[in-house]
């Protein structure tokens, strides 16, 4: 039996990805080991996003270079989209090179292999299809994710998923329903719809059901107790979706809508669509629902162009939003992007400056929000549990990691039970309480 090992590299559609290629191989016979050395077939489930992700799979390939003999190793995701037959040259002891949107060819490319060719590709974007397989290995008992859209037809200046990932492919609702009610029936109570712009899902079959038409759907499952969904773009996120989060409780009060910059020119320059002033429309949207909604968001500094004046408008936009949590980066050229032509590009060290100052004004931001949670009884889904702190560790409905202890079930797992917490200290990226049930 041939045996294999897989390292996932970005976002949760990559590791979403990495459940269906894992199940591909189990139902073909090969067994997965957890470290590459025990392995015969070795995939590295790649992200491009920023050039330091893309560092680490070429430096994982150069660690095995001199030992690869007796292993067949193959890239995956976005670096092997981007790069193409690039890799064989950079590392030629690689033999599959495999774009996200070629992974419904995996078995025929796997065949390839077997009968002993060296050097295979599958990278083609010309697709229509969406890569979903009943051999899914899911990796959390329960929680689930559900890829409904892959792709972007989206052009902003700075990004390579229109290349890597291909257009925009939205699955049927009927499928979609379909898999939630049978991850349900399987005792998943949790689900989390995917895409790289998730909100953009138009069904193909009846365009009258978008995305907020599917969220109501979805949350009408029974079983599932709660519903997230990731990544939205501003520009197709409506007011329908922050209604449907307001009236049914399945669905997680929580949304994360990347702004990338607080300055309008700096937006126009990203070719985001959408302006300040837009973007803030949407945030009041939130501001105003019936539930309270927590709110995280991308930022990108040190874009080409970027005044001090750009940057100024981005920290008045994190004061005004007041984000429950960030995901902030030093801007990286990617190939084939239109960014990576445009004059004034920021110096490294001004972009570690700008970074720091980001930083630590959402650590204060995010250290009153979280204080407030001080004295509330939080509904938290158990993930796990700390042993060295003897604490369990929670997600709240806002997507808030909650610490807390319950020495009076300390023999029992409590993993994937719901389960009140009361908050009684906060962190900058965490609360700590304790339960009470």
């Amino acid at each position: 039996m041939k045996k294999f090992y897989i390292e996932t590299f970005g976002c949760q559609m990559n590791v979403h990805d990495s459940e269906k290629v894992v199940g591909t191989l189990l139902a073909r016979g090969y067994e997965q080991v957890p470290a590459p050395e025990q392995a015969d077939l070795v995939f590295y489930n790649t992200c491009s996003i920023r050039d330091k992700a893309e560092q680490k799979v070429f430096s994982r390939l150069q660690d095995f270079r001199k030992n690869s003999k007796g292993k067949t190793f193959a890239v995956l995701g976005c670096v092997a989209q981007q790069e193409g037959e690039r890799i064989f040259e950079r590392a030629p002891h690689v033999s599959l090179v495999c774009g996200s949107a070629s992974y419904n060819q995996l078995p025929r490319l796997l065949v390839q292999i077997e009968n002993g060719d060296k050097r295979v590709t599958g990278l083609s974007l010309d697709t229509e299809e969406t890569f979903e397989t009943p051999l899914t290995r899911r990796d959390n008992p329960h929680r689930a994710y559900i890829t409904i859209i892959e792709g972007c037809d989206k052009s902003c200046s700075y990004c390579v998923v229109p290349f890597t990932r291909g257009p925009e492919r939205s699955r049927t609702t009927g499928g979609i329903l379909a898999e939630s009610r049978q991850l349900a029936g399987a005792g998943y109570t949790e689900i989390q719809l995917l895409g790289q712009n998730v909100n953009s899902y138009r069904d193909p079959s009846d365009d009258q059901i978008d995305f907020a038409r599917l969220l109501r759907k979805v949350a009408e499952v029974p079983g599932l107790k709660r519903v997230r969904f990731t990544t939205s773009h501003p520009r197709d996120f409506t007011r329908d979706i922050v209604d449907a989060i307001g009236e049914n409780p399945v669905l997680c009060n929580h949304v994360h809508l990347p702004v990338q910059s607080g300055s309008t020119s700096v937006l126009a320059s990203m070719q985001r669509l959408y302006t300040r002033g837009e973007y803030m429309e949407r945030i009041e949207w939130m501001k105003n629902a019936r539930r309270d909604i927590a709110i995280s968001t991308d930022i990108i500094v040190g874009f080409p162009g970027e005044t001090e004046q750009d940057f100024e408008q981005t920290l008045t936009l994190l004061d005004q939003v007041e984000y429950d949590s960030i995901f902030s980066f030093k801007y990286s050229p990617r190939p084939n992007t239109p960014a990576l032509q445009y004059a004034d590009q920021i110096p490294g060290e001004e972009k570690s400056r700008r970074l720091t100052i980001l930083q630590e004004k959402q650590r204060s931001i995010q250290m009153r929000r979280n204080a407030a949670f001080i004295g509330r009884i939080e509904e938290v889904m158990v993930e796990g549990c700390n042993k060295a702190t003897s604490q369990w560790i929670g997600r709240t409905s806002q997507n808030k990691t909650l610490n807390f202890t319950a020495p009076q079930r300390a023999s029992e797992s409590l993993i994937g039970q719901y389960l009140p917490v009361r908050v009684l200290r906060a962190g900058p990226n965490s609360l700590v309480g304790e339960s009470f049930n």
